[in-house]
C-alpha cells in the first residue's frame, strides 16, 4: 500500500524557515515526479514544487521561487521541502503528492497518490 507521510508542519514568524518531510513508501517511486502542493481556506490547491524522483529535476511556482527548496534522499525515499523567508501568505495546509505522468507537474489531477497534509502558520 503506497503512503505519503508528510511532517514537518507548525507556527512560525514571518520570515523564518521551515523545513517539511514526506516518507514515501509501499513501492518505488523511480521514475516518478513528486510534488507538493499547498490549499488555504476558501482558495483551490496550488503548485508549489515537483522534483524528479530520477535526475533531479526540480520546478517552482512563481509565488515561492527563490525561497523555497526541493530535494529528495533516494536512501530514506523521502522528499523535503525547504521553506525559508515565509510570509503570512504561505499560510496553508501542505500536501506531498506522486505523479506517474513526467507532464504536466503543476496539475494536481495527474497526480496519483497524496499524503494527508501538514498545517503550515505563517504570523506576521
Amino acid at each position: 500500500q503506497v503512503q505519503l507521510v508528510e511532517s514537518g508542519g507548525g507556527l512560525v514568524q514571518a520570515g523564518g524557515s521551515l523545513r517539511l518531510s514526506c516518507a514515501a513508501s509501499g513501492r518505488t517511486f523511480r521514475g516518478y515526479v513528486m510534488g507538493w502542493f499547498r490549499q488555504a481556506p476558501g482558495k483551490e490547491r496550488e503548485f508549489v514544487a515537483a522534483i524528479w524522483w530520477s535526475g533531479g529535476n526540480t520546478r517552482y511556482g512563481d509565488s515561492v521561487k527563490g525561497r523555497f527548496t526541493i530535494s529528495r534522499d533516494n536512501a530514506k525515499n523521502t522528499v523535503y521541502l525547504q521553506m525559508n523567508s515565509l510570509k503570512p501568505e504561505d499560510t496553508a495546509v501542505y500536501y506531498c503528492a506522486a505523479a506517474r505522468s513526467l507532464l504536466g507537474v503543476t496539475d494536481s489531477s495527474l497526480y496519483d497518490y497524496w499524503g494527508q497534509g501538514t498545517q503550515v502558520t505563517v504570523s506576521s
